[in-house]
């Protein structure tokens, strides 16, 4: 390649043209090119070094997704720090998607360090990066050398009126039903993630087909952008075999593995098996051939051998290893309003997988602001998910949530979206936090389950509940395969996709699917999605019978919101100079208060008498007065030709010389004083906004 010399192709994607370059930024990387979408441009760059060590049996694949403010023209947020510091959650999802898309299509073995650099370089706030950062990575990899079994293509699929588009714009995606991200050719699909709103299992096939075709133009652009560039290939480093080693333990444990595993029913049966495995097999070698061969290396060659007799037994037998059947769902219990405290939990367990979900309800200013390059917004719904090394009885220190624990908990925040309450109706803020306290597999779904009965035992008014199911593949790479409900153990660890898919009784919201061979048919698409559907209307009938509804009443430790609408005029009224009005509210009720610029105003307290103190407040600093309206007001000031009344804080009415009487009065002062407190009606608002009062008239 002339490293001199920019490179370019570009066609119409959707409804608007890619453009994807290479030889111009970035070239002492392997690998680099920049795709463009309308005003949106993200650098995708590839480079691949020596192996971590020689005796790696792994693929140390880093990418990394970097959204700098000045692509959109903006300065980050904080008045005491400019720099930008580590990627926020969007960012890392982001990366996520782009690992996930690329992974499966390094050579198995292959141990040499690779690094995948995104940085978006413009954002027009209207073509979302994402979408093109997975392109930019897969273009990154095909103009390296490295080895890669490409090509490959991203796009997104919306669903606006019940038409498909492909790539929607930011505006229209508000409007969309489903938010679908694919990765993959225009055969085949190697990575799906979508949110949807209750959407049925035929709409998904639909927009995968139609993503498809959306795929196949990106893909023949990568692959006419590989061939004007003209990419020598590098060598890669693979981890050590030997495959007279491989054949002589294979040989004496695949019988063992066999005959142990027909008689497991759990996880630790399943292990049990492996490891007694081990031991036969050691007891079988020569002193000769333990010289030769470890004990690691026995182990490990098992523990890939054990991934082969499950996929066997799956394929010939229908057997799996827990003696379920392959549409099977693990045993479940179900429990919730397990902590006094928090305002909402749920406890749920399947099989050897076991979740407790806690819910804290908050007002409106305890909404997480998200400030990205996108936009800055305030976030009511927010799900985390954490899983301590116990839930799987190892020992690690905790360092705070890693790429996964994000990924999980987003995912299982997406799922819940579909049947919120809508924020005028319930402007709470909804924190999450779902804790793994066992895992055997789907923890992320088990979440999602337990989100759904936290919110209910909390109260709060979602449509329906939610429930999710990992669903996965055994293939033999042609034309036989077989779908398992609810994937366990070396299923999930060795099986070709691992599915999940979350929604309600009436459609998915939620999806995630990753997949490690070629050949991902609608068939197959269609015969997951019609298990993944028993599966969850078999979950939420078993949380039904614990939770079926919403309780009716919060519990009494949480909060109490009240909301009004005041007209916009009257913003600044409650407000006052400088936060005085509002600011005395508070002060004398202790309650927390949010005004929205539509004039939502959101009164937040456990008080009962604070509560109504502060609507009282609120209502005189921001109702309208008019002609009829009584008030029991206090002297304010008094002039000859009359008195002014205070009304409401801030607001003062004239009950002029003539409205005190019937008879003649010769002196204000005659009738009241400074400080007296008198009834009046209101006679008229003047155009001027004056409020003329009649002290006589309100005495009648």
């Amino acid at each position: 390649m002339n490293s001199e010399l920019k490179i370019e192709v570009s066609g119409i994607v959707g409804t608007q043209e890619m453009n994807i370059s290479t030889g111009e930024l970035a070239r002492q990387a392997h690998g680099s090119v920049v795709v463009q979408y309308g005003e949106t441009i993200v650098l995708g760059t590839a480079t691949m070094g020596k192996p971590m060590s020689p005796d790696a049996d792994f693929l140390p694949l880093l990418v990394e997704y970097d959204e700098k403010f000045y692509a959109a023209g903006k300065i980050k947020g904080s008045r005491f720090m400019k720099r930008e510091g580590k990627p926020h959650d969007d960012a890392i999802l982001t990366a996520r998607l782009i690992d996930r898309s690329i992974r499966p299509l390094f050579p198995k073995g292959m141990i040499n360090d690779v690094q995948v650099v995104l940085t978006v370089l413009s954002y027009d706030g209207v073509n979302d990066p994402d979408v093109l950062a997975m392109i930019a990575a897969c273009g990154a990899l095909m103009t390296s050398g490295i080895p890669w079994e490409g090509p490959l293509g991203a796009t997104r699929v919306g669903i606006i009126e019940g038409v498909y588009v492909i790539n929607p714009t930011m505006e229209q995606r508000a409007k969309s039903t489903l938010d679908l991200l694919l990765a993959g050719t225009s055969k085949d699909i190697s990575m799906l993630e979508a949110g949807a709103m209750e959407i049925p299992e035929s709409a998904v096939l639909d927009a995968v087909e139609a993503g498809q075709k959306g795929i196949g133009s990106v893909v023949t652009l990568l692959s006419q952008l590989q061939e004007k560039v003209g990419v020598a290939a590098r060598e890669g480093i693979y981890a050590k075999k030997n495959e007279e080693h491989i054949a002589r333990i294979e040989g004496l444990c695949v019988p063992l593995l066999r005959s142990k595993l027909a008689l497991s029913k759990g996880k630790d049966d399943i292990a049990q098996a492996e490891r007694d495995t081990v031991a036969g097999v050691l007891e079988q070698l020569s002193e000769a051939e333990k010289e030769e061969i470890s004990e690691h290396e026995v182990r490990s060659i098992i523990h890939i051998a054990h991934g082969k007799v499950t996929r066997d037994r799956v394929l010939e037998e229908d057997a799996r290893s827990d003696g379920r059947a392959l549409n099977q769902v693990r045993p479940i219990t179900v429990n919730a309003g397990i902590l006094p405290r928090a305002h909402g939990t749920g406890l749920f367990r399947r099989g050897d997988t076991q979740v407790l979900t806690a819910l804290t309800l908050g007002g409106p200013d305890d909404a997480l602001i998200v400030d990205t390059i996108r936009s800055e917004a305030k976030k009511r719904y927010i799900h985390y998910y954490n899983f301590p090394a116990f839930s799987v009885g190892e020992i690690r220190p905790s360092r705070g949530p890693g790429r996964r624990e994000i990924g999980h908990g987003a995912l299982a925040e997406r799922a819940l979206v579909a049947v919120l309450p809508e924020y005028e109706h319930w402007p709470y803020t909804m924190l999450l936090v779902s804790e793994v306290l066992e895992s055997n597999g789907s923890s992320s779904m088990a979440s999602v389950c337990g989100s759904s009965l936290a919110l209910m035992d909390a109260g709060v008014p979602i449509a329906r509940p939610v429930a999710g199911i990992a669903m996965g593949l055994m293939s033999d790479g042609k034309t036989t395969y077989k779908v398992i409900t609810d994937i366990a153990g070396m299923e999930d660890e060795k099986g070709d996709m691992d599915f999940k898919v979350a929604g309600t009784e009436i459609g998915i919201t939620a999806l995630q699917m990753d997949i490690k061979v070629t050949g991902l048919t609608r068939d197959i698409l269609s015969r997951a999605l019609e298990q993944a559907r028993d599966a969850r209307i078999h979950i939420l009938g078993e949380m039904n019978k614990v939770l079926d509804k919403p309780r009716a009443e919060l519990s009494k430790y949480a909060p109490r919101i009240h909301t009004m609408r005041i007209s916009v005029e009257k913003i600044g009224d409650l407000i006052g100079p400088k936060g005085k009005n509002i600011n005395e509210i508070i002060d004398q009720t202790g309650a927390s208060i949010s005004v929205e610029d539509d004039g939502l105003v959101s009164i937040v307290t456990n008080d009962g008498n604070a509560m109504e103190l502060a609507k009282k407040m609120v209502h005189d600093l921001t109702r309208e007065i008019k002609a009829g309206d009584r008030f029991e007001g206090k002297v304010v000031r008094i002039m000859d030709f009359g008195a002014f009344v205070q009304l409401l804080p801030n607001v003062d009415g004239l009950v002029h010389i003539s409205q005190f009487r019937d008879e003649r009065v010769e002196s204000v002062s005659d009738v009241v004083q400074i400080g007296d407190v008198i009834s009046v009606v209101v006679l008229e608002v003047d155009a001027l906004g004056r409020i003329n009062l009649s002290h006589k008239a309100a005495k009648k």
